[in-house]
């Protein structure tokens, strides 16, 4: 079966169609963990999907798997730390389709640690993906949506962005800055009928979160699907809503 027009399920199991067809979808951080789901799925609901990473190899095998499953998408090897990956990852998006309808914002770092024991160059380069990466790619995305007056943005930033972890000073500050770009942004592009929201995501088995939190059990954790299935609701909602904020997290955590 092709993947365009299929189904997607939201968080609650419960079945939603979402059609992208036409729509053209940046995924950072595409190549593994929830950059990955949330690719596959975008591409599974039609979209013209480009996954950009560092990692050329996964990420060709992401684009494969979409390809063979019917599905359209591209990649282009971008490391939005360095501004000029990030301006030939949107001018690719210039020449290929002319057009942008979705951001996601996924790619992420993580360095932890003692504040006491932390280096500058560590915090920089954590601030230089987090933070000053997701601002560049809101720019530019930005810049290709006003004259449309039309897209969404949806950054994925962490429980961090909201609380604080022994050990994640420079990973939380960072989140926390996405937090409040995500914010700021919202108000600005209301206008032009954009759509800028953020997704909180709790414990999910990454990497990433295998890095930051290694005492937690990997069977209590989400999957990265779980937050591809959070994307996908918030972009079937209708002209009429908008929600600013999903905060998902595993269901052993406390609740609020």
């Amino acid at each position: 079966m092709s993947l365009a027009g299929r189904r997607c399920v939201d968080i609650k199991g419960n079945m939603i169609s979402v059609n992208l067809s036409n729509q053209v979808a940046v995924v950072t951080g595409a190549s593994r963990g929830i950059g990955k789901a949330i690719t596959l799925s975008l591409a599974e609901q039609g979209a013209k999907v480009i996954a950009a990473s560092r990692t050329r190899d996964d990420l060709c095998k992401v684009v494969d798997e979409i390809k063979h499953r019917g599905g359209e998408a591209v990649f282009v090897e971008t490391d939005i730390s360095k501004e000029d990956a990030i301006l030939n990852l949107f001018n690719f998006v210039d020449k290929s389709f002319s057009k942008l309808d979705i951001l996601i914002n996924n790619a992420g770092l993580g360095k932890y640690g003692r504040i006491q024991d932390f280096s500058a160059d560590d915090l920089d380069a954590v601030l230089s993906v987090n933070a000053r990466g997701t601002y560049l790619c809101c720019r530019e995305a930005i810049r290709r949506m006003i004259p449309h007056r039309k897209g969404t943005i949806i950054n994925i930033s962490s429980v961090v962005g909201f609380k604080g972890y022994v050990n994640q000073s420079a990973y939380t500050a960072s989140k926390h800055a996405v937090v409040g770009l995500t914010k700021s942004l919202a108000a600005e592009v209301q206008e032009f009928n954009i759509r800028v929201s953020v997704i909180h995501p709790g414990g999910v088995d990454t990497k990433l979160a295998q890095s930051a939190r290694p005492d937690l059990d990997r069977s209590i954790l989400m999957k990265p699907n779980d937050i591809a299935h959070a994307v996908s609701f918030l972009l079937s909602l209708s002209d009429r809503c908008a929600i600013d904020e999903i905060y998902i997290r595993r269901r052993t955590s406390k609740p609020f």
